[in-house]
């Protein structure tokens, strides 16, 4: 149905074109009659264009163009001040941390050498007393020793009266016993 009505359309719209003395089957631009008015037309709306894009396009673009690069001209500018900044306080962080370090090193220093002060006077404390305790417990030893020393006497004497009496069978007097021991540990 459809064809068929296109069809009819095609075929009167060439009826129509022969009634008015067209040429049928010439493409219109290719028709060497219309080349003339097609020059002018041409001509004209090149000129248009041209003076178009010479005052209104290209100027706007330019100045799209010079903006963007003002900008990024100036981005650049900023990023390296940016930068230089970073850089600056890098520095003075590197700076602040190596003194840190150094500070942080000498009160280390003078920590240690309070502790060891400290721990020296501890010792030395500590010394004094263990010295004192060691007279002390020699003194007591030496005292020990006397006394066993001075028992020992005693018991030499009670041991040495015990025998005299069993071997003798007599009896004999301490004092004698005393002076007969006396004489001999010297």
């Amino acid at each position: 149905m459809f064809i068929s009505t296109a069809y009819a359309a095609t075929t009167e719209a060439a009826k129509h074109g022969a009634e008015h003395g067209e040429k049928s089957g010439v493409f219109p631009p290719f028709d060497p009659s219309t080349f003339s008015s097609q020059l002018v037309w041409l001509a004209i709306t090149f000129g248009f264009f041209y003076f178009f894009m010479a005052r209104v396009a290209l100027p706007r673009i330019g100045n799209i163009l010079e903006d963007r690069r003002d900008r990024i001209s100036q981005d650049l500018v900023e990023a390296q001040r940016l930068k230089e900044e970073t850089d600056a306080s890098i520095a003075a962080y590197e700076q602040e941390l190596s003194e840190a370090r150094h500070k942080a090193h000498v009160i280390g220093g003078e920590a240690n050498d309070k502790a060891r002060a400290v721990t020296d006077s501890e010792r030395e404390k500590v010394e004094a007393e263990l010295a004192e305790s060691l007279e002390e417990a020699e003194t007591r030893i030496g005292n020990i020793r006397d006394a066993a020393m001075a028992e020992v006497e005693v018991i030499a004497s009670d041991t040495a009266e015990a025998i005299v009496n069993q071997l003798i069978g007599g009896k004999t007097t301490r004092a004698e016993l005393a002076k007969a021991i006396s004489l001999a540990s010297r």
